[in-house]
């Protein structure tokens, strides 16, 4: 029973991380209607009559706008989660096989990584947009240089069980060198934790960007965004409350997605896990 309820946490999760992005890839090609079309004889129409689920006090559809914002919040998710993997897993990586002749390599690396730890992506993205401007660009680069000690923590752990293992202390003796050692037989055994880390960021950089456009650090109209939505709706939080509920769904079910979605891969990926689940089946 333990491992189907496992099971169905990682189907769950991709699920709902497959509508998500369904509706992104869809929106290229097709939405019911212009997202960004101000219609003002339509503001704050009610579903229905070809507005599935109404239109905003600007008279642009909520569908059309939260399909869209669903293509907006994966591509900062994407490339903010891809910065944060290339930058943090070599930094970690090099840290784990640091050896112990050149410790200080390896103390040096997490210490600029608590450093960078301390300044979250608020701050980081308001500190860019006063220098460079708000906008999607700023919101990518804040929220993955601020997930970048998180991959450099998880590199560094994985690396440090890996490098005690009898292949590669066989690899060490045969006078392998440190990169090589590091693409064949490091990399390797640690890419399904390096692959949990990066959907568990995938939410947190999905919150991310939502707070940095509700707070106007985000990604700049007229491109829709979950996070501006919220924003664009809280005055009319009493009178139309819908305007903040689909958005606020939207990310709440995109964020539990990927949260599950990480959560199942990290009990399929580990072996540990596997044969623990193994044990108590036939329970």
């Amino acid at each position: 029973m333990s491992g189907r309820r496992l099971n169905l946490g990682l189907v769950t999760g991709g699920a709902l991380v497959g509508v998500v992005v369904a509706a992104a890839l869809v929106s290229f090609v097709w939405t019911p209607h212009d997202p960004t079309l101000v219609d003002a004889a339509g503001k704050l129409r009610e579903p229905g009559g070809g507005y599935l689920l109404g239109a905003d006090k600007f008279g642009r559809d909520t569908l059309s706008q939260l399909m869209v914002g669903a293509r907006t919040t994966l591509y900062v998710g994407v490339v903010a989660v891809g910065i944060a993997a290339v930058v943090g897993t070599p930094l970690g990586v090099a840290a784990g096989m640091a050896p112990r002749s050149r410790g200080w390599l390896s103390e040096l690396i997490m210490r600029v990584n608590d450093l960078v730890f301390a300044f979250p992506a608020l701050l980081l993205a308001v500190m860019l947009g006063a220098v460079y401007g708000a906008g999607t660009l700023t919101a990518m680069i804040a929220i993955g240089v601020a997930t970048v000690p998180a991959f450099a923590r998880v590199a560094r752990a994985a690396t440090m069980q890996v490098m005690v293992t009898d292949y590669v202390l066989a690899a060490r003796a045969a006078g392998r060198r440190g990169p090589a050692i590091a693409m064949r037989h490091v990399l390797p055994n640690i890419g399904s934790l390096l692959i949990v880390q990066a959907s568990v960021s995938f939410a947190i950089a999905i919150l991310a960007e939502a707070a940095l456009s509700f707070l106007g650090f985000g990604t700049r109209p007229p491109t829709p965004s979950w996070g501006r939505m919220l924003q664009e709706s809280q005055e009319l939080l009493f009178s139309t409350p819908r305007l903040a509920l689909w958005p606020g769904l939207a990310i709440a079910l995109a964020v539990l997605g990927f949260n599950l979605l990480g959560d199942g891969l990290r009990d399929h990926l580990d072996p540990k896990l596997r044969s623990a689940r193994g044990q108590e089946e036939p329970c």
